[in-house]
């Protein structure tokens, strides 16, 4: 609403609404559903699949789930417009806050690292150094901040183009995350969070393959 009032919106407040009850109710049902897939093992022994599903989530899930519900609405208001950079921001700041909330809670809430060696490894709950891979979430995300302001100063970008360059940095760094944190992994090496940030990737690749999709055609043609 901040970020409404300052720089003005260019949808309509009705189809603005609709946009993020399709991003909430996406991002609930698929923060759920990858966070039950998690750990297959789990899955299969539990005695109430609803209960847990309902009581497993993750954030990758939410992000990519708000995006589909985001442009199924779009689809049926008929709204054509790029909504998510309204949305980069803040969802940025509600990560970091987030990942504060994980990294207190150490080794109670599945966020915490493999052990290591590092100097900066830590204590998170069990007498074991681990990576602190929610303080490196939050550099990350505070690094990420900085460089998509610094690219808005340098470059006029397509509407839009704020929320494409998070969520492709973002998937790109959690896929990597992967690798120092436990988890259940396929046969083929991977994670189902490494699994469905690859799928996150590959909705992307049309602007990963072709940066300059990104900026206004007017700003290349001035640059």
């Amino acid at each position: 609403m901040y970020l409404r009032k300052k720089q003005g919106d260019h949808i309509d407040s009705p189809n603005r609404l609709w946009i993020i009850i399709g991003a909430t109710l996406g991002a609930f049902l698929m923060s759920r559903f990858i966070g039950g897939l998690e750990n297959p093992p789990a899955l299969m022994q539990s005695k109430n699949i609803f209960i847990h599903f309902y009581s497993n989530q993750t954030i990758v899930g939410g992000l990519l789930g708000g995006l589909a519900g985001v442009e199924l609405i779009k689809k049926m208001i008929k709204e054509k417009k790029a909504s998510g950079d309204l949305f980069t921001y803040p969802v940025m700041l509600a990560l970091i806050i987030g990942r504060i909330g994980c990294f207190s809670m150490g080794i109670y809430e599945e966020t915490y690292g493999l052990p290591t060696s590092l100097l900066w490894g830590m204590n998170l709950g069990d007498d074991k150094l681990r990576h602190p891979v929610c303080l490196y979430e939050i550099i990350f995300l505070i690094l990420l901040w900085i460089a998509i302001v610094q690219l808005e100063r340098k470059f006029s970008l397509q509407n839009g183009a704020q929320f494409k360059i998070f969520m492709i940095s973002y998937l790109v760094f959690r896929f990597l995350l992967d690798y120092i944190k436990p988890h259940y992994t396929f046969s083929l090496g991977l994670s189902t969070i490494q699994i469905v940030c690859l799928a996150g990737l590959v909705y992307y690749c049309r602007y990963i393959l072709y940066p300059k999709k990104l900026i206004q055609p007017s700003a290349l043609i001035t640059a």
